[in-house]
């Protein structure tokens, strides 16, 4: 699971980005200023920094020099302004990109995911939970000591499951990662879904997808009991 800090001094634009990003399935770890946000720094890592440019303090510029040119941190910029000379400036200061509010918290989405996989675009290739390997390069999946291919779709689709074992992964953060739209229809996933349940119990695999009404799915070790 990627894990995303948010520094950003506007207590409502932070939890409003907070609680979106963790529906879609990141770790989010929130700071109202810098100083905040490089103390979390000295013992923790994350994979990407969502920040406010005008803060008390040290400001969204100055940060962003520090976590991408000295942690090598990935940084998108928030700021209520839009001239061309404050992007030169996020740009400099090492920012993988730039976004204007108000915003869409989808738009921000679309963006973390697209500066993740710039950033470390072989991330993840093999994934593995209880006897499953998935292989992402080459659309294979193996159990028992044997290979099976799968659509795109679907081995995209038991990605998200096995990234966030026994976790609950909602639909939405499924049509994201796998369609790249989260208006994707509820029937669309269903039906993909189906048959990849289908796949799995007729290659034996130790494992079993749980739906979790109205909210998303979940992967659990086949001898797992639910309450659901």
């Amino acid at each position: 699971m990627n894990k995303v800090m948010v520094v950003e001094d506007d207590v409502n634009i932070r939890k409003l980005v907070v609680l979106y990003l963790q529906k879609n399935g990141y770790d989010v770890f929130d700071f109202e200023d810098a100083g905040a946000a490089l103390e979390y720094l000295e013992d923790e890592e994350v994979d990407i920094a969502v920040v406010d440019v005008m803060m008390p303090g040290m400001n969204g510029f100055e940060l962003t020099e520090v976590l991408n040119g000295d942690l090598e941190i990935p940084v998108i910029l928030l700021t209520a302004k839009g001239q061309l000379d404050d992007k030169e400036q996020g740009f400099l200061a090492g920012a993988s990109d730039y976004i204007v509010k108000p915003f869409e918290p989808k738009e921000l989405l679309f963006r973390i995911r697209a500066v993740l996989k710039r950033s470390n675009p072989a991330a993840d290739t093999k994934l593995s939970f209880s006897g499953v390997t998935l292989d992402r390069e080459h659309y294979e999946i193996e159990v028992a000591g044997r290979t099976h291919m799968l659509p795109v779709k679907e081995l995209e689709m038991l990605a998200c499951l096995v990234e966030r074992p026994e976790k609950v992964v909602t639909r939405e953060h499924i049509a994201e990662s796998v369609w790249g739209d989260l208006d994707t229809s509820t029937f669309t996933i269903n039906t993909h879904m189906n048959r990849l349940r289908q796949k799995l119990e007729k290659y034996d695999a130790e494992v079993r997808i749980l739906t979790v009404r109205g909210v998303g799915y979940r992967l659990e070790r086949l001898e797992a009991e639910t309450d659901i």
